[in-house]
């Protein structure tokens, strides 16, 4: 007899869990600028590095620095990206870059993905194949422009199973 009684409570049920399976995919332009926010910041710590290393000299006379030192400073590059950013993707699947521009990678199910395998693999296949000279130059071209397809998901997201959303 309550379901007919005009000045009975309103009822509905309440959720409480936001479904991050269900966000907009971030835009490729967003991505883009996470990844160039992320990239200065790693550059203010290698770029004195490779000065006072010696990874500079030479390069007036088109003299390259050879492949050791070029895999040691990806190398380097891998480990200070997750020095500065390992709290962040932890906690909410974020980068600094991806901070400022309000989007996260989470797993297929909306979930933060898990440091070992996912954002390890993620950020091993972003980073490390670009040090082989030639091949790995072409594949980070190919795993980037990836990024134009339906999904906007390139190669490193596709190997770890993750995609990138509006937060």
């Amino acid at each position: 007899m309550s379901d007919n009684n005009v000045y009975s409570t309103p009822q509905s049920q309440l959720v409480d869990q936001v479904d991050d399976s269900e966000k907009p995919l971030a835009s490729r332009w967003a991505r883009l600028g996470a990844s160039i926010i992320d990239s200065i910041i790693i550059m203010i710590v290698l770029v004195p590095v490779m000065y006072f290393t010696g990874g500079f000299d030479g390069m007036m006379e088109g003299v390259q620095p050879g492949f050791v030192y070029m895999f040691g400073i990806g190398i380097l590059n891998f480990v200070v990206f997750f020095v500065i950013n390992y709290r962040f993707l932890i906690a909410n699947g974020q980068t600094i870059g991806k901070k400022v521009l309000e989007i996260k990678i989470v797993d297929l199910n909306g979930n933060v993905p898990v440091f070992q395998p996912q954002l390890l693999i993620r950020y091993a296949v972003y980073v490390l194949p670009g040090q082989i000279p030639f091949v790995g130059q072409l594949f980070s071209l190919i795993n980037v422009l990836f990024i134009f397809t339906a999904e906007k998901r390139c190669i490193h997201d596709l190997v770890a199973k993750t995609k990138v959303v509006k937060c």
